[in-house]
């Protein structure tokens, strides 16, 4: 009797521990089912803001085609709006040297900060310069403007007829703004390497420097190639520290310290100016669509490089 009753309190816990299985794998369920709507909900809503934005700016910057024909909006360099002429070429051309600029002059200090910081520099050293190194991402442009108006302009004025504004202060400033990202992306890319690539590089033969420059940094060369494209992609976006050295001029630029304008710092300096729907307004639009697609055409880029990556 004893024997059938324990049998039948086993059979009445188990029965009651299903229960409470089967219900809490049923809340869970819900509470997953839940969660993906949540989720699929927010991806929909991000795409759908996307998507209308650039929807609304392109939009907007092809109605400018009413007034101005491509050819003349892209390939001509008269900006005079009072006479509804809308060159843009000026200001695409100092756009990409601006940025090409940029991009050579940060990269190399980048790297060689990144190979430091990963491979020769002590811990403590690196527990104290990495933190310092993200805190210059923190800082706001018109800080970094501010420094190169009082102090770049002023020093490059004395080798210019005592004007120092134009591209070569704006590279220094940009330059000097995405070496943090390059650097930190690259040094992560040069640390998450197995260790196996340099004991075996050593192990061959080869000195400390070899290893670096041969196996290393071509190894972690996605990495460096997306944290430039990274920096690119903000030195193409800035517009307040670059608007304080730049000049602002319309016109085309005969060396690097001619005053000019790129596309940030024209819509900066004149959306404020223009009557919505005007063509000088509709072109501003056009400048700000060019910039977006460029943006977006950095992203496939970082997508393309991390992929091969994957495959290597």
């Amino acid at each position: 009797m004893n024997s059938f009753a324990d049998q039948l309190t086993e059979n009445v816990k188990n029965e009651r521990n299903n229960m409470n299985l089967n219900r809490w794998t049923r809340s869970q369920n819900r509470n997953d089912r839940i969660m993906r709507w949540v989720f699929i909900g927010s991806a929909v809503l991000v795409s759908a803001i996307i998507f209308s934005i650039i929807a609304f700016v392109g939009w907007q910057g092809v109605k400018t085609f009413t007034g101005v024909t491509p050819g003349e909006f892209f390939f001509s360099t008269d900006w005079t709006p009072s006479q509804n002429k809308f060159g843009a070429l000026a200001f695409l051309y100092s756009t990409l040297v601006l940025t090409l600029l940029s991009v050579l002059l940060s990269p190399p200090l980048a790297l060689a900060g990144a190979v430091f910081l990963a491979k020769i520099a002590p811990r403590w050293i690196r527990e104290i310069l990495r933190p310092a190194t993200d805190l210059f991402v923190g800082i706001p442009s018109v800080v970094y403007g501010l420094i190169g108006l009082t102090v770049i302009v002023p020093f490059l004025a004395q080798f210019n007829d005592g004007l120092g504004y134009g591209i070569l202060p704006a590279a220094i400033i940009l330059a000097i703004m995405i070496l943090p990202t390059i650097l930190s992306i690259t040094e992560d890319a040069i640390r998450a390497l197995p260790g196996r690539l340099e004991e075996a590089s050593l192990a061959l033969g080869a000195t400390r420097w070899q290893t670096i420059w041969r196996v290393l940094i071509p190894a972690a060369r996605p990495g460096i190639l997306t944290g430039v494209i990274l920096g690119m992609g903000r030195a193409i976006g800035e517009t307040m520290a670059v608007f304080m050295v730049i000049g602002n001029s319309p016109q085309m630029p005969k060396s690097l310290l001619d005053s000019t304008t790129v596309l940030t710092t024209a819509i900066v300096k004149d959306m404020g100016t223009t009557n919505y729907g005007s063509t000088w307004n509709n072109a501003l639009f056009l400048m700000a669509l060019v910039l977006l697609l460029i943006s977006l055409l950095l992203i496939l880029v970082i997508r393309i490089v991390a992929k091969r990556s994957e495959v290597k």
